[in-house]
Formats: structure tokens, sequence, C-alpha cells
């Protein structure tokens, strides 16, 4: 995908995004996003959903348009990686590292280290944490992507986009598992 088109895709996508978590630092060289959620299940539950993206991640933020086929080996080297069916005239099948798995403490952490999206494609580096946390009623989510690195687009912008799309993928493992109302508000964060 030619940079422009990334560009003009970036920006289409943060003027439809709703108000995300936040981008908690921006520099030059990089940015960390910071999000959370208290979700209604137990620690178990969510590990056991969250190693199965292809369940709760958005179709629209994947590379074959199907989450569906994202896979997720929860151990030291394993793969965030999507499957993407051949299609038409080319019916061999091809394959999307996202990330890949560099702690994994069931019922407990999480992390990846990769860029994530048009990131791919740029020399920077990302790394995602996930932690859950036990709390009454269910589980309480932080999910935070450091990125740093060279790369093409302008900080302000990706930085906002990235969060976005990193809300957009807590919000969906919640809505898989339902939001724990902690406070009346009815998201549960």
């Amino acid at each position: 995908m030619r940079k422009s088109a990334i560009i003009a895709a970036t920006t289409a996508f943060l003027l439809a995004m709703p108000a995300s978590a936040e981008v908690v630092e921006s520099s030059e060289h990089g940015f960390t996003t910071s999000d959370s959620a208290a979700i209604a299940a137990a620690p178990r539950q969510v590990w056991m959903a969250l190693i199965k993206p292809g369940d709760w991640w958005a179709d629209d933020h994947s590379w074959s348009g199907d989450a569906s086929n994202m896979s997720l080996v929860p151990s030291a080297g394993g793969c965030f990686c999507e499957k993407i069916p051949g299609q038409g005239d080319i019916p061999l099948d091809g394959s999307a590292r996202h990330a890949v798995v560099v702690q994994a403490i069931p019922d407990k952490s999480l992390r990846l280290r990769g860029g994530l999206g048009p990131l791919q494609g740029e020399p920077a580096e990302g790394v995602l944490t996930i932690t859950l946390e036990p709390v009454d009623g269910g589980t309480l989510v932080e999910w935070t992507y450091k990125v740093g690195g060279p790369m093409s687009f302008e900080i302000d912008m990706i930085s906002a986009a990235v969060d976005g799309v990193m809300s957009q993928q807590l919000r969906g493992l919640q809505a898989h598992l339902g939001a724990l109302d902690t406070d009346g508000g009815g998201e549960g964060d």
C-alpha cells in the first residue's frame, strides 16, 4: 500500500473514530497509548478469550477483512498471526505476523512485540502489554502500547489513530465477555 493511501486511510479513520482513551506520552521518537476496561468475567475467562483474538478483534482491522483468520500462540516466541485466504486468480493463501509474544503469564499478563496495522511497514517497533487484575465481580484489563523508532507518519496523527484502534480492540474484548458496571456508568471503566 502506498504511503499516500495509508495516510488517507488513517485520516479517514481518525475522523470516523469516537473519542478513545488517551495518548499518555508523545515525542518525536514515539508515543504510548493506554486504556483500561472492567470486564464481567474472571481472569481465566478473560485470558482464554484474549488468546483467541479472532473471536473479538474488529474485522476492519485485519489484513484479510475477517478477524476469524487471526490466531495467537500464548508462549514466548508465539505468533499473533493471520491467515490471508487466496482469492480469484491467486488461490494460494497468504499470511501476516502482527506481533510476536515475548511474555505470557496465564491469567495475569500478555506482552507482544510488533508494529500493528500501518506500523508494520515502518522501522518503528511497538510493545503491547496487557495485564489482568482480579477485581470484585470480574477483571480489570490494562492495555498499553508503546511505539518508538523511525516512522514516516506525523506522530500526532498516527498516535491518535493507533490509540483509537487499540481502544476499539479492548472494547471488542469487553463486549465479547461483558462490561463490569463498576460505577453505574454502563461501559465498565
